[in-house]
């Protein structure tokens, strides 16, 4: 679980960051939460588009894509979703 310093300072370092990821008309797919896991493995902190043609709530993507892989949301912004999971190989973010 996050603090909120730290949730700031994530929210900070995510701001130079462009989303990498999209969720569109299909929704939360098996395909896309493994995606976003790897992606965390390597970068530890990523961005989440949601289209405008998505069906369901951006609240539930949200929860959806954190809670599947194991990340923690650190923000929604607009239609934007900040994720953080910190790596085990990788460590490039020393939180506060």
């Amino acid at each position: 679980m996050l603090t909120n310093v730290q949730k700031r300072f994530l929210r900070k370092e995510a701001h130079d960051i462009d989303a990498i990821f999209q969720v569109g008309k299909g929704g939360v797919s098996p395909n896309l939460v493994k995606q976003v896991a790897e992606a965390l493995k390597v970068r530890e902190l990523i961005k989440i588009s949601i289209l405008q043609n998505c069906d369901e709530p951006k609240e539930e993507v949200a929860e959806m894509i954190s809670s599947r892989s194991g990340s923690e949301l650190v923000q929604i912004i607009g239609r934007t979703i900040i994720l953080y999971k910190e790596s085990r190989n990788k460590k490039q973010i020393q939180l506060p």
